[in-house]
Protein backbone atom coordinates (compact mmCIF):
# COMPACT_ATOMS: atom_id res chain seq x y z
CA UNK A 1 0.00 0.00 0.00
CA UNK A 2 1.11 3.30 -1.15
CA UNK A 3 2.54 6.05 2.01
CA UNK A 4 1.92 8.84 -0.05
CA UNK A 5 0.02 10.18 -3.16
CA UNK A 6 -3.93 10.70 -3.14
CA UNK A 7 -6.30 8.80 -1.58
CA UNK A 8 -9.43 8.39 -3.90
CA UNK A 9 -12.91 7.10 -2.15
CA UNK A 10 -15.44 6.25 -3.80
CA UNK A 11 -18.52 6.93 -1.90
CA UNK A 12 -19.53 9.42 0.86
CA UNK A 13 -21.29 7.36 3.26
CA UNK A 14 -20.41 6.44 6.85
CA UNK A 15 -17.38 4.37 5.56
CA UNK A 16 -16.28 6.60 3.32
CA UNK A 17 -17.12 9.82 5.46
CA UNK A 18 -14.64 7.87 8.17
CA UNK A 19 -11.99 6.93 5.63
CA UNK A 20 -11.44 10.05 4.98
CA UNK A 21 -11.67 11.84 8.07
CA UNK A 22 -9.14 9.63 9.81
CA UNK A 23 -7.16 10.34 6.66
CA UNK A 24 -7.08 13.70 5.95
CA UNK A 25 -6.45 14.45 9.87
CA UNK A 26 -3.31 12.27 9.23
CA UNK A 27 -2.44 15.06 6.53
CA UNK A 28 -3.16 12.90 3.62
CA UNK A 29 -5.01 14.28 0.55
CA UNK A 30 -7.86 12.86 -0.29
CA UNK A 31 -10.07 13.08 -2.77
CA UNK A 32 -14.41 11.89 -2.26
CA UNK A 33 -16.33 11.14 -5.33
CA UNK A 34 -20.36 10.23 -4.54
CA UNK A 35 -22.81 9.87 -7.04
CA UNK A 36 -25.52 11.49 -5.44
CA UNK A 37 -26.17 15.21 -4.19
CA UNK A 38 -25.52 14.24 -0.59
CA UNK A 39 -23.45 12.72 1.97
CA UNK A 40 -24.23 9.85 5.09
CA UNK A 41 -25.71 7.39 2.40
CA UNK A 42 -28.58 5.46 4.70
CA UNK A 43 -27.50 7.30 7.82
CA UNK A 44 -28.92 11.55 6.51
CA UNK A 45 -31.55 14.10 7.10
CA UNK A 46 -33.36 16.37 4.88
CA UNK A 47 -36.40 18.51 4.89
CA UNK A 48 -39.91 17.03 3.96
CA UNK A 49 -42.09 18.72 2.17
CA UNK A 50 -45.19 16.97 3.35
CA UNK A 51 -44.61 16.91 6.91
CA UNK A 52 -42.95 20.73 6.94
CA UNK A 53 -40.03 19.03 9.01
CA UNK A 54 -36.55 17.49 8.97
CA UNK A 55 -36.74 14.19 9.68
CA UNK A 56 -34.14 11.41 9.49
CA UNK A 57 -34.11 8.30 6.76
CA UNK A 58 -33.79 6.54 9.67
CA UNK A 59 -33.68 5.68 12.83
CA UNK A 60 -30.39 4.81 14.63
CA UNK A 61 -29.02 4.47 18.39
CA UNK A 62 -24.70 4.78 19.15
CA UNK A 63 -23.96 3.80 22.12
CA UNK A 64 -21.27 5.11 24.79
CA UNK A 65 -19.71 2.03 24.35
CA UNK A 66 -19.59 2.48 20.59
CA UNK A 67 -15.50 3.36 20.36
CA UNK A 68 -14.79 3.65 16.79
CA UNK A 69 -17.92 6.16 16.43
CA UNK A 70 -16.87 7.77 19.56
CA UNK A 71 -13.23 8.58 17.93
CA UNK A 72 -14.97 9.60 14.84
CA UNK A 73 -17.07 12.53 16.77
CA UNK A 74 -14.43 13.76 18.50
CA UNK A 75 -12.33 14.29 15.75
CA UNK A 76 -15.05 15.79 13.41
CA UNK A 77 -16.73 17.76 16.51
CA UNK A 78 -19.73 16.17 15.70
CA UNK A 79 -19.91 15.06 19.22
CA UNK A 80 -22.11 17.37 20.46
CA UNK A 81 -24.86 16.69 18.08
CA UNK A 82 -26.14 13.62 20.20
CA UNK A 83 -27.95 13.46 23.22
CA UNK A 84 -25.97 11.75 26.23
CA UNK A 85 -28.15 10.89 28.93
CA UNK A 86 -26.72 10.37 33.17
CA UNK A 87 -27.44 6.84 33.14
CA UNK A 88 -28.69 3.84 30.82
CA UNK A 89 -32.23 3.35 30.16
CA UNK A 90 -34.07 1.27 27.87
CA UNK A 91 -37.81 1.20 28.07
CA UNK A 92 -40.47 -0.54 27.11
CA UNK A 93 -44.01 -1.21 26.20
CA UNK A 94 -46.09 -4.62 25.32
CA UNK A 95 -48.15 -3.38 23.16
CA UNK A 96 -50.74 -6.10 23.76
CA UNK A 97 -50.51 -6.45 27.37
CA UNK A 98 -50.10 -2.95 27.69
CA UNK A 99 -47.05 -3.24 30.18
CA UNK A 100 -43.99 -1.03 30.82
CA UNK A 101 -40.74 -1.46 32.16
CA UNK A 102 -37.30 -0.65 31.49
CA UNK A 103 -33.95 -2.24 30.78
CA UNK A 104 -31.27 -0.70 33.34
CA UNK A 105 -27.78 -2.08 32.96
CA UNK A 106 -25.94 -2.57 36.38
CA UNK A 107 -22.26 -0.46 36.63
CA UNK A 108 -20.66 -3.27 36.34
CA UNK A 109 -19.98 -6.03 34.46
CA UNK A 110 -21.81 -8.44 36.14
CA UNK A 111 -25.71 -7.72 36.55
CA UNK A 112 -25.74 -8.13 40.26
CA UNK A 113 -29.32 -6.47 40.17
CA UNK A 114 -31.09 -9.41 38.55
CA UNK A 115 -31.08 -11.06 41.88
CA UNK A 116 -33.82 -9.30 42.74
CA UNK A 117 -37.11 -9.73 40.46
CA UNK A 118 -37.65 -5.99 40.90
CA UNK A 119 -35.19 -5.00 38.17
CA UNK A 120 -35.73 -8.16 36.08
CA UNK A 121 -38.07 -7.63 32.55
CA UNK A 122 -41.58 -8.55 33.82
CA UNK A 123 -42.15 -12.46 33.86
CA UNK A 124 -38.79 -13.14 33.03
CA UNK A 125 -36.28 -15.63 35.70
CA UNK A 126 -32.48 -15.19 36.77
CA UNK A 127 -31.56 -18.38 34.60
CA UNK A 128 -32.99 -16.89 31.20
CA UNK A 129 -30.63 -14.33 31.39
CA UNK A 130 -27.58 -16.24 31.94
CA UNK A 131 -28.38 -18.32 28.75
CA UNK A 132 -27.37 -15.10 27.44
CA UNK A 133 -23.68 -16.61 27.75
CA UNK A 134 -24.74 -18.88 25.08
CA UNK A 135 -23.74 -16.45 22.35
CA UNK A 136 -19.91 -16.31 23.83
CA UNK A 137 -19.34 -19.47 22.13
CA UNK A 138 -22.09 -19.72 19.85
CA UNK A 139 -20.54 -21.87 16.21
CA UNK A 140 -20.63 -20.03 13.41
CA UNK A 141 -23.80 -21.41 12.26
CA UNK A 142 -25.86 -20.92 14.53
CA UNK A 143 -28.82 -18.86 14.91
CA UNK A 144 -30.42 -16.41 17.67
CA UNK A 145 -33.11 -18.51 18.31
CA UNK A 146 -31.04 -21.90 18.54
CA UNK A 147 -28.80 -20.32 21.66
CA UNK A 148 -31.48 -18.73 23.35
CA UNK A 149 -35.24 -19.72 22.24
CA UNK A 150 -35.63 -21.47 25.27
CA UNK A 151 -35.38 -18.32 27.69
CA UNK A 152 -38.81 -17.70 28.09
CA UNK A 153 -40.57 -14.85 27.93
CA UNK A 154 -37.04 -12.84 28.42
CA UNK A 155 -36.49 -13.92 24.77
CA UNK A 156 -39.71 -12.26 23.78
CA UNK A 157 -39.17 -8.99 25.37
CA UNK A 158 -35.48 -8.49 24.84
CA UNK A 159 -33.43 -11.04 23.01
CA UNK A 160 -35.42 -11.51 19.90
CA UNK A 161 -35.87 -7.30 19.76
CA UNK A 162 -32.53 -6.92 20.27
CA UNK A 163 -31.46 -9.53 17.73
CA UNK A 164 -33.59 -8.04 14.78
CA UNK A 165 -32.86 -4.46 15.59
CA UNK A 166 -29.17 -5.02 15.67
CA UNK A 167 -28.40 -7.56 12.77
CA UNK A 168 -31.87 -6.40 10.75
CA UNK A 169 -32.48 -10.52 10.15
CA UNK A 170 -35.32 -12.02 11.49
CA UNK A 171 -33.78 -14.04 14.87
CA UNK A 172 -34.31 -17.34 13.70
CA UNK A 173 -32.10 -16.90 10.82
CA UNK A 174 -29.78 -14.30 12.37
CA UNK A 175 -26.04 -15.21 13.34
CA UNK A 176 -25.68 -15.46 17.14
CA UNK A 177 -21.84 -15.27 16.98
CA UNK A 178 -22.48 -11.69 15.24
CA UNK A 179 -24.77 -10.75 17.79
CA UNK A 180 -22.14 -11.47 20.74
CA UNK A 181 -19.56 -8.51 20.15
CA UNK A 182 -22.45 -6.16 20.70
CA UNK A 183 -23.07 -7.45 23.30
CA UNK A 184 -19.44 -7.98 24.52
CA UNK A 185 -18.43 -4.41 23.93
CA UNK A 186 -21.40 -2.80 25.71
CA UNK A 187 -23.47 -4.02 28.19
CA UNK A 188 -20.61 -6.33 29.06
CA UNK A 189 -18.99 -3.19 30.06
CA UNK A 190 -21.67 -2.10 32.35
CA UNK A 191 -24.27 0.58 32.32
CA UNK A 192 -21.35 3.25 31.39
CA UNK A 193 -20.51 1.96 28.26
CA UNK A 194 -24.24 1.27 26.77
CA UNK A 195 -25.93 4.24 27.58
CA UNK A 196 -28.30 5.75 24.07
CA UNK A 197 -26.79 8.62 22.01
CA UNK A 198 -29.87 10.38 20.38
CA UNK A 199 -28.92 12.95 17.34
CA UNK A 200 -30.45 16.15 18.68
CA UNK A 201 -31.49 17.91 15.67
CA UNK A 202 -31.24 14.68 12.98
CA UNK A 203 -28.37 12.31 11.68
CA UNK A 204 -26.65 14.77 9.07
CA UNK A 205 -26.05 17.63 11.90
CA UNK A 206 -24.02 15.16 13.96
CA UNK A 207 -22.57 12.49 11.82
CA UNK A 208 -22.47 13.48 8.63
CA UNK A 209 -22.08 17.39 8.19
CA UNK A 210 -18.88 18.20 10.73
CA UNK A 211 -17.33 15.15 8.82
CA UNK A 212 -17.49 17.10 5.30
CA UNK A 213 -16.74 20.48 6.92
CA UNK A 214 -13.27 18.39 8.64
CA UNK A 215 -12.46 16.97 4.98
CA UNK A 216 -12.79 20.14 3.50
CA UNK A 217 -11.03 22.25 6.16
CA UNK A 218 -7.83 19.64 6.21
CA UNK A 219 -7.39 19.92 2.36
CA UNK A 220 -9.97 17.26 0.85
CA UNK A 221 -11.67 17.42 -2.27
CA UNK A 222 -15.57 16.59 -2.17
CA UNK A 223 -16.95 15.65 -5.76
CA UNK A 224 -20.94 15.14 -5.28
CA UNK A 225 -22.82 14.41 -8.43
CA UNK A 226 -19.99 12.29 -9.29
CA UNK A 227 -20.87 8.28 -10.41
CA UNK A 228 -17.59 6.15 -10.79
CA UNK A 229 -19.32 4.17 -13.71
CA UNK A 230 -15.60 1.69 -13.65
CA UNK A 231 -11.74 1.18 -12.74
CA UNK A 232 -9.67 0.55 -15.54
CA UNK A 233 -6.77 -1.91 -14.37
CA UNK A 234 -3.56 -2.52 -15.38
CA UNK A 235 -2.11 -6.31 -13.65
CA UNK A 236 -2.90 -5.76 -10.24
CA UNK A 237 -3.39 -2.01 -10.01
CA UNK A 238 -6.07 0.09 -10.38
CA UNK A 239 -4.77 2.41 -13.58
CA UNK A 240 -8.07 5.05 -13.87
CA UNK A 241 -11.26 5.88 -12.39
CA UNK A 242 -14.17 6.96 -14.80
CA UNK A 243 -16.36 9.34 -13.42
CA UNK A 244 -19.42 11.45 -15.17
CA UNK A 245 -17.08 14.07 -15.62
CA UNK A 246 -14.89 12.23 -17.25
CA UNK A 247 -11.43 9.74 -16.47
CA UNK A 248 -9.30 9.95 -13.49
CA UNK A 249 -5.55 9.06 -14.06
CA UNK A 250 -5.02 6.84 -10.69
CA UNK A 251 -0.84 8.02 -10.39
CA UNK A 252 1.68 5.27 -9.19
CA UNK A 253 1.71 6.32 -5.33
CA UNK A 254 -2.37 6.68 -5.16
CA UNK A 255 -5.00 4.46 -3.41
CA UNK A 256 -8.43 3.67 -4.17
CA UNK A 257 -10.51 3.30 -1.75
CA UNK A 258 -14.58 1.28 -3.07
CA UNK A 259 -16.70 2.58 0.12
CA UNK A 260 -20.34 1.94 -1.57
CA UNK A 261 -23.10 -0.63 -0.89
CA UNK A 262 -22.50 -4.23 -1.46
CA UNK A 263 -23.93 -4.57 -4.98
CA UNK A 264 -22.67 -1.29 -6.44
CA UNK A 265 -18.69 -3.12 -5.36
CA UNK A 266 -19.78 -6.16 -6.85
CA UNK A 267 -20.18 -3.84 -10.00
CA UNK A 268 -17.22 -2.08 -9.86
CA UNK A 269 -15.10 -5.51 -9.29
CA UNK A 270 -16.27 -8.23 -11.02
CA UNK A 271 -15.08 -11.53 -9.44
CA UNK A 272 -15.15 -9.65 -5.90
CA UNK A 273 -17.75 -12.41 -3.33
CA UNK A 274 -20.42 -9.84 -1.75
CA UNK A 275 -23.18 -10.67 0.25
CA UNK A 276 -26.07 -10.80 -1.89
CA UNK A 277 -29.04 -11.31 -0.07
CA UNK A 278 -30.56 -7.99 1.32
CA UNK A 279 -33.27 -7.59 4.33
CA UNK A 280 -35.25 -4.28 4.25
CA UNK A 281 -36.56 -1.41 6.60
CA UNK A 282 -39.66 0.35 7.17
CA UNK A 283 -39.41 3.80 8.60
CA UNK A 284 -42.39 5.98 9.37
CA UNK A 285 -42.52 9.58 10.42
CA UNK A 286 -45.93 10.81 12.02
CA UNK A 287 -46.70 14.38 12.86
CA UNK A 288 -48.35 14.24 16.07
CA UNK A 289 -50.79 16.78 17.33
CA UNK A 290 -48.65 18.45 19.83
CA UNK A 291 -44.45 18.16 20.92
CA UNK A 292 -43.99 15.49 23.38
CA UNK A 293 -40.66 16.08 25.62
CA UNK A 294 -41.04 13.45 28.42
CA UNK A 295 -39.91 10.24 25.46
CA UNK A 296 -37.07 9.96 22.98
CA UNK A 297 -38.06 6.84 22.95
CA UNK A 298 -39.41 3.49 23.59
CA UNK A 299 -38.84 -0.49 22.66
CA UNK A 300 -42.36 -1.79 21.53
CA UNK A 301 -43.03 -5.54 21.63
CA UNK A 302 -45.93 -7.32 20.43
CA UNK A 303 -47.41 -5.50 17.43
CA UNK A 304 -45.66 -4.66 14.13
CA UNK A 305 -43.39 -1.50 15.70
CA UNK A 306 -40.03 -2.10 16.69
CA UNK A 307 -39.02 1.41 18.15
CA UNK A 308 -39.97 4.88 18.45
CA UNK A 309 -38.40 7.75 18.37
CA UNK A 310 -40.21 11.15 19.37
CA UNK A 311 -38.32 14.77 18.77
CA UNK A 312 -41.19 17.50 19.35
CA UNK A 313 -43.91 16.43 17.87
CA UNK A 314 -42.57 13.70 15.04
CA UNK A 315 -43.21 10.03 16.30
CA UNK A 316 -40.98 8.08 13.88
CA UNK A 317 -41.24 4.46 14.03
CA UNK A 318 -38.75 1.75 12.72
CA UNK A 319 -39.47 -1.87 11.48
CA UNK A 320 -36.64 -4.09 11.08
CA UNK A 321 -36.26 -7.44 9.20
CA UNK A 322 -39.70 -5.59 7.44
CA UNK A 323 -39.86 -8.44 4.23
CA UNK A 324 -43.48 -8.45 4.52
CA UNK A 325 -44.44 -4.67 5.80
CA UNK A 326 -42.31 -3.27 3.04
CA UNK A 327 -44.40 -5.00 0.09
CA UNK A 328 -47.46 -3.24 1.53
CA UNK A 329 -48.40 0.62 0.45
CA UNK A 330 -47.82 3.14 2.52
CA UNK A 331 -51.14 3.88 3.45
CA UNK A 332 -51.55 0.46 4.90
CA UNK A 333 -48.32 0.35 6.46
CA UNK A 334 -49.73 3.72 8.20
CA UNK A 335 -53.42 2.41 8.94
CA UNK A 336 -51.62 -0.17 10.75
CA UNK A 337 -48.60 1.34 12.97
CA UNK A 338 -51.04 4.53 13.91
CA UNK A 339 -52.92 2.77 16.48
CA UNK A 340 -50.02 1.29 18.00
CA UNK A 341 -47.60 4.85 18.32
CA UNK A 342 -51.31 6.16 20.30
CA UNK A 343 -50.86 3.47 22.54
CA UNK A 344 -47.02 4.05 23.15
CA UNK A 345 -47.54 7.91 23.80
CA UNK A 346 -50.84 6.71 25.84
CA UNK A 347 -52.61 9.16 23.43
CA UNK A 348 -56.58 9.41 23.57
CA UNK A 349 -57.86 8.63 19.58
CA UNK A 350 -56.42 10.58 17.32
CA UNK A 351 -56.87 10.92 13.28
CA UNK A 352 -54.51 9.86 10.99
CA UNK A 353 -52.92 13.22 10.13
CA UNK A 354 -49.82 13.75 8.03
CA UNK A 355 -47.02 10.93 7.67
CA UNK A 356 -43.57 9.90 5.58
CA UNK A 357 -43.10 6.20 5.12
CA UNK A 358 -39.91 5.39 4.12
CA UNK A 359 -38.53 2.04 2.90
CA UNK A 360 -35.11 1.28 2.78
CA UNK A 361 -35.48 -2.49 0.65
CA UNK A 362 -31.64 -3.21 0.71
CA UNK A 363 -31.27 -1.36 4.18
CA UNK A 364 -28.52 -3.73 4.83
CA UNK A 365 -27.32 -7.58 4.06
CA UNK A 366 -28.89 -10.67 5.59
CA UNK A 367 -27.06 -11.48 8.65
CA UNK A 368 -27.39 -15.10 8.45
CA UNK A 369 -23.95 -17.84 8.64
CA UNK A 370 -24.10 -17.93 4.98
CA UNK A 371 -24.16 -14.19 4.09
CA UNK A 372 -21.73 -13.44 7.00
CA UNK A 373 -19.22 -15.92 5.07
CA UNK A 374 -19.34 -13.56 1.89
CA UNK A 375 -18.26 -10.43 3.76
CA UNK A 376 -14.79 -9.56 2.12
CA UNK A 377 -11.90 -7.97 4.02
CA UNK A 378 -10.54 -4.41 3.81
CA UNK A 379 -7.98 -5.50 1.04
CA UNK A 380 -8.85 -6.79 -2.61
CA UNK A 381 -7.05 -8.59 -5.44
CA UNK A 382 -5.27 -5.13 -6.61
CA UNK A 383 -2.13 -3.65 -4.71
CA UNK A 384 -3.41 0.03 -4.61
CA UNK A 385 -7.03 -0.86 -3.73
CA UNK A 386 -9.07 -1.11 -0.39
CA UNK A 387 -13.02 -1.62 0.44
CA UNK A 388 -14.77 -0.20 3.06
CA UNK A 389 -18.62 -0.59 4.26
CA UNK A 390 -20.59 -2.04 7.22
CA UNK A 391 -20.94 -5.66 4.43
CA UNK A 392 -17.24 -6.16 4.79
CA UNK A 393 -15.52 -8.25 7.00
CA UNK A 394 -15.90 -6.27 10.23
CA UNK A 395 -16.61 -8.68 12.72
CA UNK A 396 -19.53 -6.62 13.81
CA UNK A 397 -23.04 -6.52 12.27
CA UNK A 398 -23.80 -3.99 9.49
CA UNK A 399 -24.34 -0.76 12.06
CA UNK A 400 -22.76 3.17 12.20
CA UNK A 401 -20.55 1.28 14.48
CA UNK A 402 -19.49 -0.97 11.83
CA UNK A 403 -19.87 1.74 8.95
CA UNK A 404 -17.60 3.75 10.94
CA UNK A 405 -14.87 0.72 12.25
CA UNK A 406 -14.36 -0.72 8.75
CA UNK A 407 -13.41 3.02 7.20
CA UNK A 408 -11.25 3.78 10.81
CA UNK A 409 -9.34 0.36 9.42
CA UNK A 410 -8.87 1.05 6.06
CA UNK A 411 -6.93 4.37 7.06
CA UNK A 412 -4.88 3.24 9.79
CA UNK A 413 -3.84 0.44 6.89
CA UNK A 414 -2.92 3.18 4.42
CA UNK A 415 -1.33 5.11 7.03
CA UNK A 416 0.74 1.96 8.01
CA UNK A 417 1.01 0.93 4.36
CA UNK A 418 -0.09 -2.46 5.17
Amino acid sequence: MRLTGTVHIIGAGLAGLSTAVHLVEAGRRVIVYESSGHAGGRCRSFYDEHLGRSIDNGNHLILSGNQAAERYLRITGGTEGFIAPDFAEYPFVDLETGERWAVRPDRGAIPWSLLFQRNRIPGSRVIDYLRGMRLSRAAQNATVWACLGDSGILYNRFWEPLAVSVLNTPADEASAALLWPVIRETFGRGEAACRPLIARKGLSDALVDPALEFIEDHGGVLRMNERVTSLKTDRSTVSAISAQSGEVTVESEDTVVVAVPAPVAGGLLPGLIVPDVFEPIVNAHFLLPDPIESIRFLGLVGGICHWLFVRGDVASVTVSAARDLAALPGDKIADRMWPEVLAALGLRDIGLGRYRIIKEKRATFSQTPEQIGRRPGPHSDFDNLMIAGDWTDTGLPATIEGSIRSGETVAAKIKEGV
